[in-house]
């Protein structure tokens, strides 16, 4: 009987291999939870067209926005686990379930991790005119007049609003948070001086920092950028262990074969390497971060248990 299982089992390793040397023999589709022309748009669309040139196939660029990129990961949730639909991951593959307790998805089950691309740091962020010149100054007036300062979002449960309540959390200050209906009409507020600060994303804000129209006081993570080598850490300006970031990777259904996974990942770390689409994600002010699909998995599950903590003490819930 042992002997029958074994010799079953050993014929179906070249039928799976077989099937993962045939993929792709029709055109692949990435979907994006969000409306073409943000930052992570660009990156599937920069990503998908070089993984189209390595494989021979199309990579099309679906853009399925709404309900908090919920719309878009139940799409490829439900879509056929056969590797030609895909999902352009962001923050809230490892959020949105806190966030949304009766989500008719999970973001760990239901999808298989195929692999990062970059991740981007956010920074604490002021307007050009405003009075704060350090991010101590900032927590200072916090501390000494609570509830009078602001920040902005573009909505409720946004990396830019779990940031504000993780700083919040992390520097032990009672500010407000405003949110607003998308990323745009909160940074013109930012711009125009409505607001008190705000945790901006690289890839977002890098154009206006350097243009002087913000003031960026901090970033969050443990080293300072190349590309703002001026701007301390957070950690150097005086609160040690605030790390926020928005992060882009690739993910399938469930279901989707291992060999399938395993090409489209050693594809997109070929890819995500190369010096151009290096430099290119560099540019925008990400960090090129290409790895294995279980470190991708790793990533994903340390992300949403840390932010789960974060939702919770806020008592934060999506609109």
């Amino acid at each position: 009987m042992i002997r029958r299982v074994l010799a079953s089992f050993a014929l179906l390793l070249p039928m799976a291999a077989t099937a993962a040397e045939a993929w792709p023999t029709h055109p692949v589709t990435i979907v994006v939870p969000y409306a073409p022309g943000g930052a992570t748009d660009a990156v599937a669309r920069l990503v998908g067209q070089r993984m189209a040139d390595r494989l021979g196939q199309p990579f099309i660029v679906e853009n399925k926005p709404g309900g908090s990129s919920n719309i878009g990961m139940q799409a490829v949730a439900r879509a056929p686990a056969d590797g030609y639909t895909i999902l352009l991951v962001a923050n809230s593959i490892a959020t949105n379930n806190s966030l949304f307790p009766d989500l008719p998805f999970d973001g760990q089950r239901d999808f298989a991790p195929i692999g990062m691309i970059a991740s981007a740091p956010l920074v604490v962020a002021v307007p050009a005119a405003s009075p704060f010149k350090t991010l101590g100054q900032l927590l200072a007036q916090a501390r000494s007049k609570p509830g009078a300062l602001t920040y902005a979002s573009p909505g409720v449960g946004s990396s830019a609003h779990l940031a504000g309540e993780s700083l919040k959390q992390a520097a032990s200050i009672d500010v407000l948070h405003v949110p607003y209906k998308g990323a745009a009409p909160a940074l013109a507020d930012m711009l125009g001086g409505r607001i008190s600060f705000m945790p901006l994303n690289t890839v977002e804000s890098m154009s206006h920092i350097k243009a002087g129209k913000l003031r960026a006081l901090a970033i969050a993570r443990p080293q300072r950028m190349d590309l703002l080598p001026d701007v301390p850490t957070a950690a150097e300006a005086g609160l040690p262990g605030y790390e926020e970031s928005v992060w882009y990777g690739l993910a399938a259904p469930a279901a989707t074969p291992p060999a399938v996974l395993d090409r489209l990942n050693a594809v997109l770390r070929e890819v995500v390497a190369e010096s151009a689409i290096s430099q290119r994600l560099t540019d925008l002010g990400a960090t090129p971060a290409p790895g294995t699909r279980q470190q991708f998995a790793d990533f994903i599950a340390r992300e949403r248990a840390r932010v789960a903590k974060v939702v919770k003490a806020a008592n934060i819930r999506a609109e």
